[in-house]
């Protein structure tokens, strides 16, 4: 691997140069810049249009109760002052690489990804956190990812094929890296907050190669809400009173990381921001 740098001005393509000169600055120059109040959030939510996710026993689609989720999620959000970019509004189909470049466009402060989980054996309940990692925590988590990423058919491919690269690997570990601790943080309140909703059961934080986690430059994680496959997840989640609670505990989730966000930059929140 060190030899390969060594020689990347003789081997390296022109294009490969271009994309590490622009990359690689503003990473390396990110402590150097004042200190950002958290103030954007982009919110995901996964599937859309023709791609309906997964199906529960009682017809409830993954697509609609993430849309109904990450909508109300944005209400609040912003009720609390707070930018919230979100990459879908309504039932389309939305691909793999305008989410990301809406995310990054934003230049957001934090990327979350709302999905509901599927099992092929229907007593499998409950909600995780996922955050970026090549390896995957476990071979559960391994099947999560693998079932999400195809949900981008092509683009999917292109992502994952693109870490095969060691060049295109680089840059991108030293974006992840970056932001790791961070994401890693962010996904444990997720978690901590959503172990709080009585009806659902916690199955704790894990690590996955998402591809849509892989393609953002910010602190990143997705969040699977529930097994909708699952009929008493699936009651919970199909119900306004159960997405209700899943959301409170999002949005808390979110505002407890902007509050750590700012307090390690040193930002003094406003006195009336209720945050």
């Amino acid at each position: 691997m060190q030899q390969g740098i060594r020689n990347t001005s003789s081997r390296t393509p022109r294009w490969r140069a271009m994309c590490f000169a622009l990359l690689l600055p503003p990473l390396l120059g990110a402590d150097l810049a004042a200190p950002d109040r958290f103030d954007t959030v982009v919110i995901d939510a996964g599937h859309g249009g023709s791609d309906t996710g997964a199906q529960g026993p009682r017809g409830t689609l993954e697509k609609d109760v993430v849309l109904y989720v990450a909508r109300t999620l944005a209400g609040r959000l912003r009720a609390r002052g707070l930018q919230v970019v979100m990459t879908r509004q309504s039932d389309v189909y939305v691909s793999l690489e305008r989410r990301n470049a809406m995310a990054n466009d934003a230049r957001a402060d934090l990327f979350l990804s709302i999905h509901a989980n599927a099992a092929d054996d229907r007593d499998v309940r409950g909600t995780e956190t996922y955050f970026l990692a090549l390896d995957a925590s476990d071979e559960g988590a391994a099947q999560v990812a693998s079932r999400e990423n195809r949900a981008f058919g092509g683009d999917a491919g292109t992502g994952i094929e693109a870490v095969r690269d060691p060049f295109i690997a680089l840059v991108g570990d030293l974006i992840t890296t970056e932001y790791l601790e961070d994401s890693s943080a962010f996904a444990r309140k997720v978690q901590t907050e959503l172990a709080e909703v009585e009806p659902l059961r916690s199955r704790g934080v894990k690590q996955a190669m998402f591809v849509v986690l892989r393609g953002v430059q910010m602190p990143a994680a997705l969040v699977e809400i529930g097994f909708v496959t699952n009929a008493q997840d699936e009651r919970t989640l199909a119900a306004k009173d159960g997405r209700g609670l899943v959301v409170e505990a999002l949005e808390r989730a979110v505002r407890a990381y902007g509050r750590r966000h700012d307090a390690r930059r040193g930002v003094t929140p406003p006195a009336a921001s209720g945050r």
